[in-house]
């Protein structure tokens, strides 16, 4: 078979730029918006009640642009290294459906060492905004507002402790990442199926790594945002929600290769594969979600409830229509479109789904962290939507150049032939 290659156009990229450029206009209004005290921007003032007594007075500016880049480059780092995560699974388990589309869970990751460098700036910057525990104050038993239970989990949650995981987390990540791209180059080049069996060695051992550091990165980067509360089911939680999104953007990216002419041996076949992981693993994500949130309601422990009661009644129901948003648009949209055999296999159909579910994801994290920062506080302008669109543009950047590196089909890939004829 004879390798296809993207070409990315100049007016492509442009719009790429432009949509970074809007970004950084709609940034800067927000920015000045706040700073003049008034417009659109500036939303109830916050510190008060429970948030005043823990420490929160009335957001700045910084902080809402500090907690703005954290939320966004969670999210995706999440799906940049979903990429990986996707391409290993399938070589572990010895997938032959997905050899068609695989570069471009492949090319995900371009975005990773971008993530890893505006993360470690915005922590080491803006960690005071966004984490309550890196106040040194909390550790001092004779201040007044020291907090003997953020001082008791001091061991795990330090300032360098934590530059140091993140740091690890990144460079293992990459690392893997670009082991595996390195062995399907050599692969396409040289032919044979050593390549590919040393791949599903990488692949098994990187499982291993993303499994813990998934869930360790999720408590670091989220979780201790509510520095107080925990929850044994978050790292599955944020797994979740950065898995079918990282789905969604595989199945969005290879919809749109399709109907630019590229991609000619996928079928309905594979897409339809692609809609039954979509819609599967949305259930997935409801199901952790709702195991959640019943163990906490039923319980109705004062320390625990209070992380749902901030997103539904409290802070002056301030998150309630995201909280129900979220489930509406991350679970009922997915579960009912795709309920059919039928619509598992339409463009369109896959197409509105997937945009819903990374546009609903987004949302999820945005409950995850602005509750627990901003308060009342956060809103929904022009910093937000100007942020968005800047790490959007950037990530698209960085995907679309990893995909024109090498050809979109693996060309001697040992189970090419069974994706080429793949039936379900």
């Amino acid at each position: 078979m004879t390798e296809e290659r993207l070409i990315i156009s100049r007016k492509t990229n442009n719009k790429f730029f432009l949509m970074i450029a809007v970004g950084v206009v709609l940034l800067i209004a927000g920015i000045i918006f706040m700073a003049a005290g008034g417009g659109a921007e500036h939303h109830a003032e916050g510190g008060h009640g429970e948030a005043a007594a823990a420490g929160h007075e009335a957001a700045s500016w910084t902080k809402r642009l500090f907690v703005n880049l954290w939320l966004n480059n969670v999210y995706f780092t999440g799906i940049a290294l979903i990429g990986t995560f996707f391409v290993a699974v399938q070589y572990v388990a010895y997938a032959g459906w997905s050899v068609l589309i695989k570069r471009i869970p492949m090319a995900l990751n371009y975005y990773l060492p971008v993530g890893g460098v505006v993360m470690l700036l915005v922590f080491l910057f803006g960690g005071h905004d966004i984490f309550h525990w890196t106040h040194e104050y909390l550790y001092d038993v004779n201040h007044p507002e020291y907090d003997p239970i953020i001082a008791g989990k001091s061991g795990y949650l330090n300032f360098w402790f934590f530059v140091i995981r993140m740091i690890i987390y990144f460079a293992l990540w990459i690392g893997f990442s670009m082991w595996l791209r390195k062995e399907s180059m050599n692969e396409d080049l040289n032919g044979g199926t050593n390549y590919y069996h040393k791949s599903i060695r990488i692949s098994a051992i990187f499982l291993v790594i993303f499994g813990i550091t998934s869930s360790t990165s999720a408590w670091d980067w989220v979780l201790s945002i509510d520095t107080h509360w925990f929850s044994t089911m978050f790292g599955w939680y944020v797994f979740a929600s950065w898995w079918v999104s990282g789905l969604a953007a595989i199945t969005l990216t290879v919809i749109i290769l399709k109907q630019n002419g590229y991609l000619k041996m996928v079928n309905s076949n594979h897409l339809h594969d692609l809609g039954k992981f979509v819609f599967a693993f949305s259930i997935f994500w409801t199901y952790i979600w709702f195991s959640q949130f019943l163990l906490y309601w039923y319980a109705n422990i004062p320390e625990e409830s209070i992380y749902f009661i901030e997103r539904l009644g409290g802070n002056e129901g301030h998150f309630a229509w995201i909280f129900f948003m979220n489930l509406v648009v991350n679970f009922v949209l997915p579960f009912l479109v795709l309920m059919t055999r039928d619509a598992k296999r339409q463009m369109i159909m896959l197409k509105i789904v997937t945009i819903a579910i990374l546009i609903g994801h987004w949302f999820d994290f945005y409950l995850m962290m602005m509750p627990g920062t901003l308060r009342t506080d956060a809103g929904l302008g022009f910093i937000e939507i100007g942020t968005a669109l800047i790490f959007l543009g950037v990530f698209l950047l960085t995907f679309t150049k990893g995909l024109t590196k090498t050809s979109l089909v693996p060309v001697n890939h040992p189970f090419l032939e069974e994706s080429v004829h793949h039936h379900v």
